[in-house]
This record gives structure tokens, C-alpha cells and sequence, in this order.
């Protein structure tokens, strides 16, 4: 019987320092590893003597074979781009192998974006929610609501996958805004030719200038490996208000000091 696992690691945005060492661990074990463009080459000294193959080249029916047959003598690890909580496309495999598929978590995009940027997305007073979205999945049922609806003031916009022309984007956001609120383009982070650009939304386009940061020109459909983040909170700066509110309603009570 196949009793080999499929390790399933989130690789986020694809530099190799984020891999957890519980993804680091399972990866040394598998001799197979699918990787996708360009994590062959910046995961290439954990990927030395094993074999390697791009996902994305293979049909489902041809992936899932493959798969299989790896199994049979050698547990097989994907390299998941973010990792599985968000747009994944490896659902379908990891249902169908139940009990044989070990899902490890990584550190997601958004959390790297957060951290390079040095803001917490959700601030206290000055962003009330945060909406995770893309503009290739609104609008698939007739009640979905658009992008220009979801953008309104106190509300932090992470976009993936964007498939907008970059001033049609603006002007959607615009309609919920307005112009003077921050919006910052995270290009290839961590990865060579990362590019972070903080604007406001009447500023952006003119920033970003001719460059295709969404690989609308480039060739095939190479993922454009580009997040967008927009609300108050990448600008706002705060004191120590909240923490004192905290300290004395929660924390202090909490641990027992009256």
C-alpha cells in the first residue's frame, strides 16, 4: 500500500528565509518536489539532488498521476505560493488524497507585505474591517458585489491577482474612496526586482508610469507575483491611547493586577 505523504508547504511569496521549519523539515525528506516559477531557483539550495517539477505544466488528470506514481517511493512535497489559505489551486488534490496529505502553513503574502511596510492592517480607529479580495473572482454570481463597493473609507483592501488595467482599477477604488487615501503596490516581495510603491490613489498611475507590474504585456500567463493594499492605516501613525484603553479594561485584570 502507498503510504508515502504529499507535503503541501506554504512558500510564501517565494524567498526561502520564510519557509517554517516544519515546511524545512518535510521538504528535506521528499525527493520529488513540485515547485512553481520561480521558486526552482530561489529555493534552489533546500531543492540540491532532488527532482523537480513545475505544476503548472501538467493537466489535473496528468498531475494527479504523476503524483501517484512519486508516491509510490518517496514522500513528494509542493512548494505552495503564499500557502493554502488563500487562492490556492492544490484543493482539489489535497481532497482527494485525505489521510496521505500533511498541509503545512506558511507565511502568506499579505503578512510579508505587513511586515515590510511595518503596519498592522486592521488599526483601531482607523480601519473598522478588513476585506480580502480579486477582481478575477468578483462578479461570478449575479449577486457578488463589485470592487467600488467593497472600497469605502475605514475599510483595508488587500487585491489580489489583480486582472484590471491599472487606471480602470483606480477609478473603481476612486468611486468608494475617493483620491487622497493610500493605496502601496508589492511587487515580487522578496524575490530580485522586488518594487514597493506607497501613492495615493490619484497618484499611482502617474508613479507607476509604463511599467506592466501585472503582466498584462509579458509573455504566456506568468503569474504577475503583485498584491495590492489599500486604506488609511498604511499612513496613519498612532499613540499610546489604545494600549492604555487595553491595559486598563483587559490586560490588567487579566493578569491579575487590581
Amino acid at each position: 500500500m502507498n503510504l508515502h505523504k504529499a507535503y503541501f508547504i506554504g512558500a510564501g511569496p517565494g524567498a526561502a528565509d520564510h519557509l517554517t521549519l516544519l515546511g524545512a523539515r518535510a521538504l528535506q525528506e521528499c525527493a520529488t518536489v513540485f515547485a512553481p516559477v520561480p521558486y526552482e531557483t530561489t529555493f534552489a539550495s533546500l531543492l540540491v539532488g532532488k527532482e523537480i517539477l513545475v505544476p503548472f505544466l501538467f493537466s489535473f488528470e496528468d498531475l494527479l498521476a504523476t503524483l501517484h506514481d512519486r508516491l509510490a517511493t518517496t514522500p513528494v512535497a509542493f512548494l505552495i505560493p503564499g500557502d493554502l489559505t488563500f487562492y490556492s489551486p492544490f484543493q482539489a488534490f489535497i481532497d482527494l488524497l485525505g489521510s496521505q496529505a500533511v498541509v503545512i502553513p506558511g507565511v502568506g503574502t499579505v503578512n510579508v507585505a505587513s511586515s515590510r511596510l511595518k503596519k498592522t492592517l486592521d488599526l483601531p480607529g482607523v480601519c473598522n474591517r478588513t476585506i480580502l479580495t480579486s477582481p478575477r473572482t468578483l462578479g461570478n454570481a449575479p449577486d457578488s458585489p463589485t470592487l467600488a463597493q467593497l472600497a469605502a473609507p475605514g475599510v483595508t483592501l488587500i487585491i489580489y491577482m489583480n486582472n484590471l488595467p491599472l487606471p480602470q482599477l483606480v477609478d473603481e477604488l476612486k468611486s468608494g474612496y475617493g483620491g487622497d487615501v493610500p493605496i502601496t503596490l508589492c511587487h515580487r516581495l522578496d524575490l530580485p526586482g522586488e518594487t514597493i510603491i506607497t501613492a495615493t490613489l490619484d497618484s499611482l498611475v502617474e508613479q507607476v508610469g509604463d511599467r506592466d507590474f501585472f503582466n498584462f504585456t509579458g509573455p504566456g500567463n506568468r503569474p504577475a507575483l503583485t498584491l495590492l493594499i489599500v486604506g488609511e492605516t498604511l499612513t496613519a501613525t498612532v499613540d499610546g491611547s489604545w494600549w492604555n484603553f487595553r491595559h486598563e479594561t483587559l490586560w490588567r485584570h487579566s493578569a491579575g493586577q487590581e
